[in-house]
């Protein structure tokens, strides 16, 4: 890429340089050349170089009195009184003579992973050519009924299907890949990832009927690949996962560093490597246009401790458990955890059974890969945990986050086919729980306890530390890339801001270069400045069972009534032709009472439906919608004055 500079003067020594402040004139090369009053010893100089030679007559020109400058100061005010929104800068003023060059500008677009855990996805664009990083999802919250996943909306992408060159996966978490086969039923985009990110998206894509149709290519770290007007660069991190990248995404715009999920472990576990500090230190040098870095830990100061905590932690629980069989539940992908276990089961001389669809298909897959390492004679099938005594066994399951058809939620509501907990089980939760998981990893924990198992969960011990980086770690990597601009993403807004003021506190970007981004902005950004242009469809497509984008907060709001105070159904028959009413009106209630034990309540409910009806009837009323809301509104009243609740009304009238 060649680099565009702006077109310079140069002075009498064929160097460029601004001209002298005040009335005072620079001397002009030709007088030197003539000698003048000029001393003797200073005309004895050594001869030019050809180059400064050629240039000299350039120089020698007359050069206009410079335009007044507006006040620095005065800008740095304005700006800083704008607060946090981002504005067009004007480059530095530079001395006449120069060519401004407007600097070509790109465009970046989360779509996701702002203001939320979750659902990350990030579009950029630069001259018509655009690529996508990451493809995430998040799971619902509680109020979410019935939603089984909550999925990125995808419209601005389809819009723009035919200029994305491909999408650039940094690493194989949920809230990263999970969002893939919904995208690729609609666009076929190349996945460019890491071998490993690769074989648990092929698992994921299984499931849809998709693997045979993706296009996958594999990438490895400091193996650049050029797409459009787009040279990407993956750069290795450390994370909780194998295969985890940075993204160097160079355009003439400049270049962009996206992290992605990272920590900083200078003791990884076996295998693996440290951060590459080198290689952002690099780009850090060369000029990093923008830095977009994970957030999820900036309220936690200190760094992130390394995996080999866990290793230790988890050793001595084993020896704690001596006769017990022990049950170790964890994240189907967290591939480190997993090999810590069997290493550990293996110094115990313990079988290794596994449980859980993802943890079945993750491990088999991991070890086909070269990723997983664990003897036959180790592992066994789960049907053949029973004919072994509880001290040769160790069981690794899914459900550490308390999903309620998870094998560990099974376990504690003793549903589980081939597990039965007892007081013989050792139960280590080696996972923290997500927000918004706390509850149902807590009922999940006190069913175990409940059944007699000794469980460890939460801090008690060192059974799990986190992936993210902590704020020692966000300050290396913003001082090693060393950024015109700062976006923090991945996070939600307390922690987005957290990061932000990281960044502001170590002096090397000006606050009005850091921003707190929001999904659907549509971010202009150069070597010019930085501003929202416009914004673009972005928010939050739920996922309940074969149904997408189905659900809506209509949907949503309905069911949410329904949780609270139930439904009432009437049911009458109405003559057409006078109103009259044949049969009926029946009330069905569900949610609401329970009915045997409030006759009186329903008997009063059946005498506000016919007074309703009769009102309709002496108001010569043909008008069903009229009379079908006369009837809703009468319920309604009545039941909210004799039992202050608000359930769903649904009258049906039959005209007979």
């Amino acid at each position: 890429m060649e680099e565009i500079k702006p077109k310079r003067k140069t002075n009498s020594n064929g160097q460029a340089g601004e001209r002298p402040a005040g009335n005072h004139r620079a001397p002009r090369s030709d007088k030197s050349q003539q000698g003048g009053n000029t001393p003797r010893k200073t005309r004895r100089r050594a001869p030019r170089p050809a180059v400064a030679a050629a240039e000299a007559p350039a120089a020698a020109q007359s050069v206009p009195a410079p335009r007044p400058r507006r006040s620095r100061n005065n800008a740095q005010g304005q700006n800083a009184a704008a607060g946090n929104k981002p504005q067009r800068r004007n480059r530095k003023q530079q001395p006449r003579g120069y060519e401004m060059t407007p600097a070509i500008p790109m465009h970046i677009c989360p779509l996701g992973g702002l203001g939320e855990v979750g659902k990350n996805i990030t579009l950029y664009e630069c001259q018509g050519d655009m690529i996508l990083v990451d493809c995430g999802l998040v799971f619902p919250d509680a109020d979410m009924f019935g939603v089984d996943l909550v999925i990125p909306d995808f419209t601005y992408v389809l819009e723009n299907k035919d200029r994305i060159k491909g999408v650039f996966i940094t690493h194989g978490h949920e809230d990263h890949i999970g969002s893939l086969p919904y995208l690729l039923k609609k666009f076929n985009v190349p996945i460019y990832a890491a071998r490993l990110t690769i074989g648990l998206i092929k698992n994921k894509l299984e499931e849809h009927g998709l693997a045979s149709s993706a296009v996958f290519h594999e990438i490895r770290p400091r193996q650049k690949v050029k797409l459009g007007c787009f040279t990407v660069e993956p750069i290795h991190v450390n994370h909780s996962i194998p295969d985890a990248l940075a993204f160097a995404i160079e355009c003439p715009a400049g270049i962009v560093i996206h992290t992605g999920d990272f920590k900083v472990d200078y003791t990884p576990l076996s295998g693996d490597a440290v951060t590459d500090l080198s290689t952002i230190a690099e780009y850090g040098r060369k000029g990093v246009l923008a830095l977009l870095a994970d957030s999820t830990n900036a309220e936690r100061p200190g760094f992130t401790a390394t995996e080999q905590t866990v290793a230790e932690g988890v050793r001595g629980l084993f020896a704690r458990a001596r006769n017990r069989r022990i049950i170790v539940a964890t994240f189907a992908s967290n591939i480190y955890r997993v090999q810590q276990i069997i290493d550990l089961a293996i110094e115990s001389g313990r079988k290794v059974a596994v449980s859980g669809r993802s943890m079945v298909s993750n491990t088999e897959m991991a070890r086909e890969l070269g990723y997983l390492h664990a003897p036959d004679n180790v592992l066994i099938d789960i049907d053949e945990i029973n004919k072994y005594p509880p001290e040769k066994v160790v069981l690794i399951t899914t459900g550490s986050q308390g999903e309620p058809l998870s094998a560990l939620s099974r376990m504690a509501q003793a549903s589980h086919r081939q597990v039965r907990v007892g007081p013989n089980d050792f139960i280590i939760i080696s996972a923290r729980p997500i927000p918004g998981n706390e509850k149902t990893v807590t009922k999940v924990v006190n069913g175990l306890l409940s059944l007699g198992a000794e469980v460890i969960y939460e801090n008690m011990y060192d059974t799990h530390v986190s992936g993210h980086a902590c704020q020692e770690e966000q300050k290396l990597m913003l001082t090693l890339a060393h950024p015109q601009y700062f976006l923090p993403v991945h996070g939600e807004f307390k922690q987005l801001k957290r990061h932000a003021e990281t960044a502001e506190h170590l002096g090397y970007i000006p606050k009005q270069n850091i921003y707190i981004a929001e999904n659907g902005q549509n971010i202009r950004i150069s070597a010019d400045g930085m501003t929202v242009e416009n914004t673009v469809t972005a928010g939050a497509v739920m996922v309940d069972g074969y149904g997408v984008g189905d659900v809506g907060n209509v949907v949503l709001r309905d069911r949410h009534h329904l949780s609270e105070d139930g439904i009432i159904i009437v049911t009458a028959a109405v003559d057409g032709s006078n109103g009259q009413v044949l049969s009926g009106p029946d009330i069905v209630s569900r949610g609401f009472v329970y009915v045997r034990e409030s006759e009186e309540l329903m008997e009063g409910l059946r005498t506000q439906v016919e007074m309703a009806l009769d009102r309709s009837l002496s108001d010569n009323m043909h008008d069903w919608a009229s009379v079908k809301a006369r009837v809703r509104e009468a319920l309604s009243s009545y039941i909210y004055r004799r039992t202050k609740r608000s359930p769903m009304i649904l009258p049906i009238l039959l005209e007979v």
